[in-house]
């Protein structure tokens, strides 16, 4: 769902999409062609066993119908055979004289046994000669010579069972076009909401330090020192220029961030502890902003170095930090950030959990969609980042453990930098 992130076209990570899209389509494909033909198959099988049927049937009226002349010459018994039972058969049946002229015929489409007009005796020899060429005839002797050809076509069944299968064919073709075009309706509404989104989070990335930046200036301005000593100016001028270091050092990370978005990370053997208490210290200096009874804590254990991008990692952990802020009490709240190795030792655990109100379980199946959220003024696009970020880009998985009042917990697994 989130294959719609703004990609390098030339970078792995594109290659991959255009792979998952390709594979998608031959899958489809692949697929329709497998029904089309068990469908065409299935149908020709089932026409095959009527059409034996039906000549092993003709067969048989063929056979009564020679031992009748040849027992007793008389036409009676001939005509109650035609009579009571072929013309109780299904298919159309043309009875012809050894000079091939049509004598008899029943369930002939347009022609009825009693037309005997000469526009119809033409038609039905062009019928009877299709049904000859095409084998369905069997000859009827008497004395040793041939007096009859009893000559048959296809029951209505076969003749609808034959169309069945394209007609089988178009309504999956039908379904199918109706899917895709439902699909790129959705992959471009999704689009649309990820612009949006990344615009946003473009916008909210940049303020914090921009706006810091404009009253560190503001603070330079002489008129706002005029009253203060020199120390206090001096001393005003070197914490301004340091906190200005600082937000200068965010915007930086945040173009970063951004530029690494949709092309192949540079992964390297790296101390996830210390992403974890560099994004942790970062948001407890900002407690008093997002709440001041809120404890933000670590639990950081011993783990080995794990492959892994800085800015996009710490990116992760701040927008989960971020979830947990805006979902736990302002006044009591807790969040822990906490490390450890996995059980096989090949991966490194990363939780993040809350004693926030939770999410509702409805909404926790969708909460990595591109667009969703739960918030009045969110945009729905962080967790899709942190998604894109942890699997995508470092190979690794993260999922929501669990969420109900007072027990939220996420857990981010990332393979060690010896197994990746």
């Amino acid at each position: 769902m989130t294959d719609h992130l703004p990609v390098n076209s030339r970078s792995g990570v594109s290659r991959l999409y255009i792979g998952k899209s390709t594979l998608l389509k031959v899958f489809l494909l692949v697929g329709i062609a497998a029904v089309s033909a068990f469908f065409i198959w299935f149908s020709f099988r089932l026409i095959d066993e009527l059409e034996e049927n039906t000549r092993q049937q003709v067969a048989r009226y063929a056979a009564l119908w020679e031992f009748a002349i040849n027992q007793s010459g008389a036409g009676a018994e001939l005509q109650f055979i035609f009579d009571e039972i072929i013309v109780k058969a299904t298919f159309p049946i043309i009875v012809l004289d050894r000079g091939g002229q049509p004598v008899q015929w029943r369930n002939i489409d347009r022609i009825t046994p009693d037309q005997t007009d000469d526009r119809s005796l033409e038609s039905l020899r062009r019928m009877a000669e299709k049904m000859r060429s095409s084998g369905r005839v069997f000859e009827i002797g008497y004395a040793g010579e041939t007096i009859n050809y009893l000559c048959y076509g296809d029951p209505a069944i076969i003749r609808q069972l034959e169309i069945m299968p394209f007609i089988q064919i178009g309504v999956v073709v039908a379904f199918l076009l109706v899917g895709l075009i439902g699909f790129h309706n959705i992959r471009r509404s999704e689009e649309r909401l990820i612009w949006v989104g990344m615009a946003k989070e473009t916008a909210h990335q940049l303020g914090t330090p921009i706006t810091s930046l404009l009253g560190w200036l503001e603070l330079l301005d002489p008129n706002n020192r005029a009253e203060l000593t020199t120390g206090e100016q001096e001393n005003l001028l070197r914490d301004t220029r340091s906190n200005m270091a600082i937000d200068v050092q965010r915007l930086q990370r945040v173009a970063n961030r951004f530029g690494q978005i949709g092309s192949v990370p540079d992964l390297k053997p790296g101390d996830i502890n210390q992403l974890v208490a560099e994004s942790v210290a970062y948001y407890q200096r900002r407690l008093p902003f997002e709440g001041k009874g809120i404890d933000l804590q670590s639990d950081l254990g011993s783990i080995p170095e794990v492959n892994v991008n800085p800015e996009l990692f710490t990116w992760v952990l701040e927008n989960l930090i971020k979830n947990a802020l805006q979902a736990v009490d302002p006044k009591s709240g807790r969040i822990q950030l906490a490390t450890s190795i996995h059980p096989d030792r090949a991966m490194v655990r990363i939780t993040v959990s809350d004693d926030g109100q939770g999410i509702p379980p409805a909404a926790a199946r969708k909460i990595f969609r591109p667009g969703f959220t739960t918030k009045t003024r969110g945009w729905g696009l962080g967790l899709t980042l942190v998604r894109r970020i942890i699997e995508e880009y470092h190979g690794g998985r993260i999922t929501l453990v669990r969420s109900r009042p007072g027990d939220t917990v996420f857990e981010i697994l990332l393979p060690t930098a010896t197994t990746s």
